[in-house]
């Protein structure tokens, strides 16, 4: 009989066939559903028992075998809003839209690990297969727990994956601890006084107030947060002013920020109200702040990532996998199960990509590849955690 890992070898095509069809019709967050019912489809096929509509559009497939505890591998569904740059038969059929991200990939890998463990898998116990729309700034995972998913679905630990451009192929890397920063956002409405260019003094300038803000704000990982942290905070829209002669009454500006602690999270939340006041006493105007929380720090627990870990160098050898991967300001909503209960995360190496681009470039699209490798991976931990 052959390995598991020639298994998922020899039927890299049909996956592949699988991930190339979820490419060419992707669907942003709450709108999956094509890519839901494709998954579905796939999932009655190998015999799991399947529901559908939890957070709109997300599902899970249960795979039970007789008695045992149960783990939850999820899988990310949606899409972004890009257009897509590349000109392959696969490329995207939807305008505006794109899978920049690879969730494509993340979907066929459970279900290639889905398929194998329905019809070969040797375990005792239950796993769900969760497949979670609008992971990109929208928050499905919460919006799955809101629903009750981990009550329905109980697990004694869950597990998730995500592709790395620029981690080599066959190549995994995992953490410990806080692996991936929280992402909050902010922006502040500035209320002044405008009129014409030629009395400046008779004027509260929304938008000469905003662009000292944009200095201050930039100086605030290194004045608000302890210098053992790390934060970021980018402020990426500006918007003021609309005539040559006239000086601007309103301005908005904001953006995101990203720490690896709760502690850093508050400190910023708590100068960026402190700027606004100090500019609203200085200045005569009215500047609003509104902060949003929207990721917290994604944190793997340490015995499920010690099993992750282990089954990674199971499938890709010891020297393939760093356990002690620098954190990464990216931000992923998986973070909110990991808050609610025991798991890990880990990362899959990419490889450059194509045309070596990162992930939400245009011209991105998963590597095939990885497949197998990231199928076993799954396969393995089941095994191991449930063992039959």
């Amino acid at each position: 009989m052959a390995s598991i890992a020639e298994h998922f070898r020899a039927h890299l095509a049909e996956f592949s066939s699988w991930r190339r069809d979820l490419h060419a019709y992707p669907e942003t967050a709450f709108e999956e559903r094509r890519t839901s019912a494709f998954i579905a489809g796939k999932l009655r096929e190998f015999g799991l028992d399947v529901t559908t509509g939890v957070a709109e559009t997300g599902l899970v497939g249960v795979l039970r075998r007789g008695e045992g505890p149960a783990i939850t591998l999820r899988a990310d569904m949606d899409a972004l809003h890009i257009e897509e740059a590349n000109s392959f038969a696969h490329r995207s059929r939807h305008p505006g839209k794109m899978h920049a991200c690879g969730h494509d990939g993340h979907c066929v890998i459970l279900l290639a690990a889905a398929k194998y463990l329905a019809e070969r898998g040797r375990f005792a116990g239950t796993v769900n297969f969760m497949f979670q729309p609008a992971e990109e700034s929208e928050g499905g995972a919460k919006r799955m727990m809101d629903e009750g998913v981990l009550d329905r679905f109980p697990a004694e630990a869950v597990f998730a994956l995500h592709n790395f451009p620029g981690l080599e192929v066959g190549q995994f890397a995992i953490r410990e601890g806080a692996m991936m920063a929280s992402f909050d956002t902010f922006e502040i409405r500035i209320e002044g006084k405008g009129g014409h260019a030629s009395t400046p003094h008779l004027c509260d300038d929304a938008l000469r107030v905003a662009a000292g803000l944009v200095q201050a704000i930039d100086s605030l990982p290194a004045t608000a947060v302890d210098s053992r942290e790390s934060a970021v905070i980018a402020v990426t829209k500006f918007h003021a002013g609309s005539e040559w002669n006239v000086i601007a009454g309103e301005a908005v500006l904001g953006g995101g920020v990203r720490t690896f602690s709760e502690r850093a999270r508050t400190q910023i939340e708590r100068r960026l109200e402190a700027l606004c006041k100090g500019a609203e006493a200085g200045n005569g105007i009215v500047a609003h702040l509104n902060y949003q929380r929207r990721y917290p720090v994604l944190v793997n627990h340490a015995g499920p990532t010690r099993d992750l870990a282990e089954s990674a160098r199971r499938v890709a050898g010891p020297d393939n996998v760093d356990a002690d991967f620098a954190p990464v300001l990216g931000a992923e909503d998986f973070a909110f199960f990991l808050a609610a209960t025991p798991g890990a995360y880990i990362a899959v190496g990419n490889g450059g990509a194509a045309g070596g681009c990162a992930l939400h470039n245009p011209r991105y699209d998963f590597n095939d590849e990885i497949i197998p490798l990231a199928a076993h991976l799954w396969v393995d931990l089941v095994e191991r955690r449930l063992p039959a």
